[in-house]
């Protein structure tokens, strides 16, 4: 910017400010004085309608309208008070101060041109999220996407996404007031467990409840730093696995110290690799043995349900540290044989399991990318990062976005590879064990 454009903009800056100070003033009173004063000016304009019918016999009007207006003083009023608020609720007052922050923050083109707000309304479905739609001068998609931190600071709001309009001359940003935040904890409570067959609920997010939905994305990979929620939000999906039918094995190297008795009483538990090799040859015999009775029938689990009337349940494996599993690292001949057979078979699993029921829930907090094989990798179609330096972000999200969008103190909060941030929900095992 020009020293004189940065002048001006200081200038509306602090124009701006000083009406912050006087919105500031909480907004429901603001409304009802408001109110108070375009009602009594109502009542005002009514009683001053025969002064104002002796002044029009007196003088002549000078225009038809006028003489209208005149004669119907308490309509011609109300009906500019509609206009006004019309205009108020429609036009885009902040546009100047939208392309203001704009410059500030150097989103612009080559030339120097930048994004002008168009309109600016809420979602209509969903009255939280405000919906921005901008006049885009050839600025891509990418160097919004690396502004976000910078619009959501200038904007004061928490940006959910940000596309295309109808055309790449249009971005439509959506997002809700930065106030708005979502809490530092949610009570888990059955009540929220989805009824649809089986989609598996996370937490909320800024526009309501986030799902996964594990016969569309049969596996998650889960990641996040030590004390980010990753090991509840696990138990969480388990548990609405357990409650849903489904046959549930865990894979736990640690002795099983983070899953009490309740866990080992409706779950079958892992604590070796030994172990874990038997219950991948079960799963991927199971496998194999569904693919032969689905041919010609079926195209997955449910339409073979529905179609035979069997039951045929899902089965989970979770593995709560897969890269302990996985890493052969100081590893002698003879384990290494036995990793690989585990990774073979996790990897069948990956690839083939979605159709038949079988599913994968793998987590990690360690930051290393040779551990997790690229096969299994690219086939965890979910991938959920809880707080995280960049190198894990990297590796769960393909992107630093959890080290840039989660507070470093966050516990529980989320971000999915779809760019959704949520609260996971706290689920404390203690209440399920009480019940169960």
């Amino acid at each position: 910017m020009t020293r004189d454009e940065k002048f001006r903009v200081k200038r509306r800056s602090a124009y701006r400010d000083l009406w912050q100070r006087f919105s500031s003033i909480p907004a429901l009173p603001l409304k009802i004085a408001l109110l108070a004063v375009y009602l009594v000016g109502a009542v005002y304009v009514q009683g001053k309608q025969e002064a104002v019918d002796a002044f029009t016999e007196t003088f002549v009007v000078p225009a038809p309208l006028v003489e209208v207006i005149c004669d119907n003083l308490l309509c011609s009023y109300l009906l500019a008070g509609v206009i006004v608020f019309a205009i108020l609720l429609i036009y885009p007052f902040d546009r100047k101060m939208v392309t203001d922050q704009m410059q500030s923050i150097g989103l612009a083109n080559l030339a120097g041109g930048v994004p002008t707000l168009l309109r600016k309304h809420r979602d209509k479905d969903n009255l939280r999220v405000t919906v921005w739609e901008f006049r885009n001068p050839s600025i891509p998609l990418t160097k919004w996407e690396d502004k976000q931190l910078a619009l959501e600071a200038a904007l004061d709001i928490t940006i959910i996404s940000i596309k295309y309009g109808k055309s790449k001359s249009r971005i439509v940003i959506r997002a809700v007031p930065a106030k708005d935040a979502l809490p530092d904890c949610i009570d888990w409570k059955e009540k929220y467990l989805s009824l649809d067959n089986f989609v598996l609920v996370l937490g909320e997010g800024y526009t309501g409840p986030v799902t996964v939905d594990l016969a569309k994305v049969p596996h998650i990979l889960l990641g996040g730093s030590t004390g980010s929620g990753k090991s509840v939000l696990l138990k969480l999906l388990l548990l609405q696995s357990l409650y849903k039918d489904a046959k549930v094995y865990i894979a736990d190297f640690k002795g099983g110290v983070d899953f009490p008795q309740m866990w080992r009483d409706h779950c079958t538990m892992c604590y070796d690799e030994n172990a874990l090799l038997h219950v991948l040859t079960m799963l991927v015999d199971e496998l194999q043995g569904r693919k032969w009775m689905f041919s010609g029938t079926a195209a997955n689990l449910d339409e073979y349900n529905e179609k035979t009337g069997s039951y045929l349940q899902r089965y989970i494996l979770a593995c709560d540290e897969v890269a302990e599993i996985l890493d052969k690292s100081g590893a002698d001949k003879d384990r290494k044989e036995l990793l690989a057979k585990i990774e073979s078979k996790l990897s069948i699993i990956a690839r083939q399991g979605r159709a038949f029921g079988i599913h994968l829930i793998l987590a990690t907090q360690r930051p290393d990318a040779n551990l997790i094989p690229g096969q299994i990798r690219t086939n965890l179609g979910c991938r959920i990062c809880g707080r995280a330096d960049s190198i894990l972000s990297q590796i769960i999200l393909d992107s630093t976005a959890a080290a840039e969008q989660i507070p470093k103190d966050a516990r529980g909060r989320f971000l999915l590879h779809d760019g959704t941030v949520f609260q996971g929900y706290w689920f404390d095992e203690r209440e399920f064990e009480r019940s169960g």
